[in-house]
């Protein structure tokens, strides 16, 4: 009787010595083959001598196939690997059959019934040719017989480089779903009209509405890495827009193992469009800035602080201190954090403007490194409420340096905006001012002072976004402030780790600009995410123009007039040369505004911003007239 063990042993391996036993078969049978083509197809030799032969032929062919493992391969997914196993394997059984011929010669085992070295060289040719061809026979034999093949979608693939040729290699393996690849299309000119894997090549200009109608296209996959926002949007504006459904092939690093899967290939989300690479987390700099440190980040309950703290409690830091005074979204991110299992943190409701508190936290746990992002951010609220922007942004950034001097705090990286560069809203100058003071205390103690500067961010809190998403859901329109405006875009996770890489270089007084891409225009935005949720603009969702908010710029810049950027070993981020400033003056000013604050009218905490801070020209705000009034 048969154990369980052994028929599910038989079982799982009886594939593989069927294919062995296979290619045994073959090898025999291009054996009795090359003596026919030896003798012109007549047998003009000895029958006796040949079937003395093949028990040798037999045992060698056994022999190579097991040294090679060729006959290990899975049939339906047969490729180049396989092909180079067979043809070592005909290489091994051809000199063991030459060694075979040089014993029996040697000690005449077999007399004069050796294998002639012509016989020899016609079979490797013959087993290399038939071996390989099985293998395709026995591909399609396997997808004829055991495989549900429906051709579902007929798709185009954007990209004919390495990548596409991947994701056609990929979608032409697919079981489930057959896809039926129609063509490819590239940028490429010298590829336009030649044939891939009997496969042509199209440019854009050719996939038109009836091109798509007469081929039955119902897909396009973007397939090539080196992505450039600008031009993915024009390529899915034009393709979505004959109701194409565009997907895309995830960037490498994304891969699972390297490998791409046909289930990685998704459907364009508009993040996708903005032409972020992923980052990598594994970053043995940063381990070694992290590692063993307690670190603590203000304003961790939002956008960047919560990210901030998510990567940070990965780089095993001895405890993490989230402060933020926004309750709710504090005890999100501490659940959050719980459920991933980590323990070494603590979350502390507080307000960065409260001197006595944070001396008294930063007594109690003693931090080593300082991620000052707790802010006001919004451009609209902060033009109403210029004392709430100067007391958060301004006076908190304040206490925070004076505390973490006050501790020996080793390292204090603040994160800042586009929008403090050659500011135009209230939030903006008090975002520049907040620089201002971090780079004022440059030198004057161990603490070393970093500013890092960055645009927008994908999903963060007032983010076009998730804006336009629910603009969409409700039936439109899609609001934009300006058709000419454009932004700057980066995922919040990049944002945070080139914060973090930023931290980690800083030796005290830098401002860190980071790499944004190309900016985007708001209004394709808007287009594109129609078009990708498979409406149409005007006749299913408008786009209403509704005019620049107050203090909004068309354009954002990531420099000042008259700033230029230094590398750095990271291409993505760069030190901005800014003009040296007189660091008591600008304290001594602020400490004079923020002793006036709770005094001063609107007006006034706007007329002292622009003093202290000079680029400081409102846009399509009341407070221009304080201009007008300045340059007198």
């Amino acid at each position: 009787m048969i154990s369980k063990t052994v028929k599910k042993i038989i079982r799982s391996n009886a594939p593989r010595w069927i294919i062995l036993l296979i290619d045994i078969n073959i090898v025999v049978d291009t054996f009795l083959l090359a003596y026919l083509i030896r003798f012109n197809f007549k047998f003009d030799f000895d029958t006796v001598q040949l079937f003395t032969q093949v028990p040798i032929i037999i045992f060698c062919a056994l022999l190579a196939f097991l040294i090679t493992g060729s006959y290990k391969g899975t049939v339906r997914h047969t490729g180049l690997t396989d092909l180079v196993y067979l043809f070592f394997s005909s290489i091994i059984l051809s000199v063991l059959l030459i060694l075979a011929v040089g014993i029996n010669k040697k000690f005449g085992i077999l007399n004069d019934h050796t294998i002639p070295l012509s016989i020899i060289i016609i079979h490797f040719m013959l087993n290399i040719f038939f071996l390989n061809a099985s293998r395709f026979a026995f591909k399609l034999i396997y997808f004829q017989l055991f495989t549900n093949i429906k051709i579902e979608k007929k798709a185009l693939i954007y990209g004919a480089g390495e990548t596409g040729l991947l994701a056609y290699s990929v979608l032409n393996d697919i079981q489930e779903k057959k896809y039926s690849i129609v063509g490819f299309v590239d940028d490429n000119k010298r590829k336009w009209g030649k044939k891939i894997n009997g496969v042509r090549v199209y440019k854009l200009d050719d996939i038109s509405e009836e091109f798509v109608k007469k081929k039955g296209i119902d897909e396009v996959i973007i397939a090539f890495q080196n992505r450039s926002s600008v031009r993915l949007m024009e390529i899915t504006e034009k393709l979505s827009s004959m109701s194409l459904e565009v997907k895309i092939v995830p960037h490498a690093q994304e891969w699972i193992d390297f490998n791409l899967n046909s289930k990685q290939i998704k459907k364009v989300k508009i993040e996708d469009l903005l032409g972020r690479i992923p980052i990598n987390i594994n970053n043995p700099t940063l381990k070694k800035e992290l590692a063993g440190k307690v670190v603590l980040i203000t304003g961790a309950a939002g956008s960047i602080g919560s990210e901030i703290a998510r990567q940070v409690i990965r780089f095993d830091c001895k405890h993490l201190i989230l402060i933020d005074q926004a309750e709710s979204a504090l005890y999100e991110i501490e659940q959050e954090l719980l459920q991933g299992n980590s323990i070494n943190f603590s979350v502390i409701v507080a307000n960065t403007t409260d001197q006595h508190r944070m001396s008294k936290l930063f007594e109690l746990y003693k931090p080593n490194l300082v991620f000052h992002a707790a802010a006001y951010k919004h451009v609209p609220l902060m033009e109403k409420e210029p004392y709430e922007s100067v007391n958060i942004n301004v006076k908190g950034t304040l206490v925070m340096t004076k505390v973490a001097i006050e501790h020996n705090v080793e390292k204090f990286v603040m994160i800042s905006t586009d929008k403090a560069v050659n500011p135009t809203n209230v939030m903006g100058a008090t975002k520049r001012l907040a620089e201002m003071l971090v780079s004022a205390h440059k030198g004057v103690s161990k603490t070393k002072f970093i500013t890092t500067r960055f645009g927008n961010v994908l999903g963060s809190n007032g983010s076009v976004i998730p804006l336009f998403k629910k603009q969409i859901e409700n039936g439109g329109p899609i609001t934009v402030t300006h058709k000419e405006i454009n932004r700057y875009f980066m995922t919040i996770p990049e944002a945070c780790q080139l914060v973090l890489e930023a931290g980690s270089m800083g030796s005290g007084g830098e401002i860190y600009v980071f790499d944004m891409g190309d900016s985007v225009k708001i209004f394709d935005l808007a287009l594109n995410m129609i078009n990708l949720s498979g409406l149409r603009y005007k006749e299913d969702i408008d786009i209403k123009i509704t005019g620049l908010r107050p203090g909004e710029k068309i354009h954002e810049e990531l420099l000042a007039d008259g700033e230029n950027t230094i590398k750095t070993y990271n291409p993505k981020i760069m030190i901005a040369k800014v003009k040296e400033l007189n660091s008591q003056e600008v304290i001594d000013q602020v400490n004079n505004l923020l002793e006036n604050l709770s005094s001063f009218t609107n007006d006034e905490i706007v007329r002292s911003l622009k003093k202290i801070v000079p680029k400081y020209i409102s846009k399509n705000s009341i407070y221009e007239a304080i201009d007008a009034e300045l340059a007198k």
